[in-house]
């Protein structure tokens, strides 16, 4: 039987040995209500705040910058609607680009009236489109991804930051596709990211929130982070994640060099040996470990199925909505081919053996799909 090869890392990676090996210590450690003056509740307490020491280390911020919350998606919501509700007196206003992960589209349009600004055939925001909308009045935030989590194009952080600085507006930026394995962006004034896609466990996410940045949470709030992610934390995963995080740190320029390698490898592969394939985003300047392709008359469902077949793990349709098999939002507003979509995206366990087998596999079973549909 074919050994499996897991090349969906971009969604999850499996839990890092760092993170498992701490998250078993910590289930008999870390159990009580770190709010309680107790013993256990003591003992808790001082997990927690060594979780939160870490990963503010690891993402360059103070402790007391970082909240926990239940996952990614909950750090975007509940950071984006209490960024958004603090400054109603200047507007409700939420600028964003075309190619956001849906919990930001979900949670600007929750959070006030969401503008959308346009992205080149590269995935990359428009600058100056950018820039004329925070010129506009009203605008109480603006958000843009560190980079995209389907195509890996690096987004222009620094520049937009500028921008934002320079009209006094929060920049929000989503950066779970790229924390571990790129730099931190600065100038932002909250930061987001998921620690299963670090390694670490699931249910574990982190609003990062600079000083002077003012939120307003617009739910029942109570003790337990400011509010912004209320009820009792889960202590050892959020030392699991903390620990798969500072592990990775250690491991990401090595595994960056030989995913950037692999990942070129594939991007010329999949061009020169399959006809009618195109092959999205920055080929430069983009996380190292994505690459995302599109195959004219194939449909993705039954590429993603055919893949599976022969031991492959991969991703189609919508990074955010792949169940719902819809169209891809990212490469719609790209204006490039949405059908018959891949992600491949390796993590740390991924081999140069099944980036080779999956190329040497790919274009017969693309051959296979086209002529049964008579093509």
């Amino acid at each position: 039987m074919t050994s499996r090869a897991y090349l969906d890392a971009a969604t999850a990676e499996p839990l890092h040995p760092a993170a498992r090996e701490v998250l078993l210590a910590a289930l008999d450690s870390g159990w009580a209500d770190p709010a309680r003056l107790h013993h256990e509740g003591r003992t808790a307490r001082l997990l927690l705040d060594n979780a939160r020491a870490v990963l503010a280390e690891s993402i360059g911020v103070r402790p007391d910058e970082v909240f926990l919350t239940t996952s990614g998606t909950a750090a975007i919501h509940s950071g984006l609607l209490a960024v958004t509700a603090a400054r109603r007196r200047v507007g409700d206003r939420v600028v964003h680009s075309a190619v956001e992960h849906s919990a930001v589209l979900h949670g600007a349009t929750a959070a006030g009236t969401a503008n959308e600004v346009a992205v080149d055939a590269l995935g990359r925001v428009d600058v100056e489109a950018f820039a004329a909308q925070l010129q506009q009045p009203g605008v109480a935030v603006a958000a843009l991804q560190s980079a995209n989590h389907e195509v890996a194009t690096r987004q222009p952080i620094a520049e937009v930051a500028e921008l934002c600085q320079a009209h006094q507006v929060p920049l929000f930026v989503d950066a779970a596709a790229s924390i571990a394995h790129d730099a931190v962006p600065a100038g932002w004034s909250v930061l987001t990211a998921s620690a299963h896609k670090w390694g670490g466990p699931a249910g574990v996410g982190v609003l990062a929130v600079r000083k002077g940045t003012r939120l307003a949470p617009t739910w029942p709030v109570d003790e337990r982070e400011d509010g912004l992610s209320p009820g009792h934390p889960n202590v050892p995963a959020a030392l699991a994640a903390a620990a798969a995080l500072q592990a990775r740190l250690t491991e990401a320029d090595e595994l960056n060099k030989q995913h950037r390698a692999w990942i070129d490898e594939l991007r010329h592969r999949v061009a020169a040996d399959i006809p009618d394939v195109e092959v999205v985003g920055d080929p430069e300047d983009r996380l190292p470990h994505v690459l995302t392709f599109s195959c004219l008359y194939v449909d993705g469902e039954a590429l993603v199925t055919a893949l599976d077949a022969e031991g492959f793990s991969v991703s189609s349709g919508s990074a955010c909505t792949a169940s719902t098999l819809r169209p891809s939002h990212v490469l719609a507003a790209m204006g490039v081919l949405t059908h018959g979509n891949v992600r491949i995206s390796l993590g740390r366990t991924s081999t140069h053996e099944e980036v080779d087998r999956f190329a040497t596999v790919l274009p017969r079973i693309v051959q296979r799909i086209r002529a049964e549909v008579g093509l």
